[in-house]
């Protein structure tokens, strides 16, 4: 992966560290806002899957294995239907395309030497959109070495934080109001929209976030359920042609 123009400097931690330091710092960064904000979310997951008629482990298990709240929402909202096992495993396989792109981009800043495919597979298992955006924040300012470790690190603290949540909310939900936990819900999009505007480095970046707000709600009517990936292509792709045409002018 070239460097980035935009590279951030290199923690003073990074100087000399091993690969266990490296995870371990990735560790201890999980007690922060990002972390904060998933694992309130996590809490209204748990509520949610209780009201729905989970048990413990099973909502539990669900954090475990699919691992993004979206698709997480949406197996569940199959099970309160009476959807059968294929018709969820679906609609939960649609939910994660959209993590796709997420996964190409981010994981070329992951491969090395000594990263062997299996580790990049566990590694690809852990991007969703908060470790995708503290990935791309914090992994290119990192030396090659180090930043496999301490994404595992960051993500394996994010996983067991919202493990613990996803409990939490599970067995208080009957003391939690249903908007509370709608709104705890709520929480992830909104930190992902703002991380998306701090993290804007170009014209290319703003004007792809500025025509999203304007072609999004018209779509949400147009093409329910398309309505995210429409937004995301066709207004990436103005973006984009619209930077690569004034670069090409003389």
């Amino acid at each position: 992966m070239p460097d980035s123009p935009n590279k951030p400097p290199a923690p003073q931690w990074a100087d000399d560290a091993t690969a266990r330091r490296a995870f371990w710092c990735g560790v201890r960064f999980a007690p922060s806002t990002p972390a904060v904000v998933l694992f309130a979310t996590f809490i209204g997951f748990g509520a949610l899957a209780q009201a729905t008629g989970f048990s413990p482990a099973e909502a539990v298990f669900t954090t475990l294995i699919v691992w993004a709240l979206p698709g997480q929402v949406v197996l569940v909202d199959e099970v309160a239907k009476g959807a059968g096992l294929v018709t969820a495993a679906f609609a939960v396989t649609l939910t994660a395309i959209r993590l796709l792109p997420l996964t190409v981009s981010l994981m070329p800043w992951l491969r090395g030497a000594g990263v062997s495919r299996p580790l990049q597979f566990l590694m690809s298992h852990f991007i969703a959109v908060t470790v995708w955006i503290e990935g791309h924040r914090r992994l290119p300012g990192l030396p090659a070495h180090l930043r496999a470790p301490y994404f595992l690190g960051m993500a394996s603290a994010f996983l067991v934080l919202n493990l613990v949540a996803t409990l939490i909310g599970f067995l208080v939900a009957g003391r939690v109001p249903v908007e509370v936990a709608a709104g705890l819900l709520f929480l992830t999009p909104i930190y992902f929209l703002l991380s998306l505007i701090a993290s804007a480095r170009g014209r290319v970046d703003l004007m792809a976030l500025a025509l999203g707000f304007a072609i999004g709600p018209p779509l949400f009517v147009l093409m329910p359920g398309f309505d995210l990936l429409a937004t995301g292509l066709i207004g990436g792709t103005i973006a984009y042609g619209a930077s690569a045409r004034r670069k090409a002018r003389p």
